[in-house]
């Protein structure tokens, strides 16, 4: 079951976030696809890879996560992240975002391992892909 049950609790994540306030144990795989449903929504200026990185970023040094090549924050996997979690929204763009969160979290997109349906554990946790976007090896992403 969530734990973002309205929309004041995603408004309260991102703004927890964004202050990198949150604790390091609230920054689940959940936490990660709900700020990106809330800035799709209502800040889609913070939704832009580039921005979703330097967030993700701070909030990893407020940690004391190292972001190097081989922990800390992945530009792959967020811009996948993103993409998938754009796509759920625009199918229900009216729908509450507990909804949807919960919609994803129930499919594939509760598993932190969904990604490898899509790339390789070589390619993906490349340096390259790490740093950057990479294209998929395995299968095209359907969104």
């Amino acid at each position: 079951m969530t734990i973002f049950a309205t929309e004041a609790d995603f408004a309260d994540l991102a703004g927890r976030v964004l202050a990198t306030s949150l604790p390091h144990e609230a920054w689940t795989h959940e936490a990660h696809f709900a700020l990106a449903l809330w800035a799709l929504r209502y800040m889609p200026e913070k939704a832009d890879p580039e921005c979703f990185r330097s967030i993700i970023i701070g909030l990893n040094e407020a940690h004391g996560t190292a972001n190097t090549d081989s922990s800390g924050y992945h530009h792959t996997i967020t811009v996948a992240s993103l993409r998938a979690t754009a796509a759920c929204l625009a199918e229900r763009p009216e729908t509450p975002l507990s909804t949807v969160l919960s919609l994803m979290m129930a499919g594939k997109f509760g598993r932190s391992d969904w990604i490898l349906a899509h790339w390789s554990r070589e390619r993906l946790f490349s340096v390259a892909a790490r740093r950057g976007w990479i294209e998929p090896d395995l299968a095209d992403l359907p969104f």
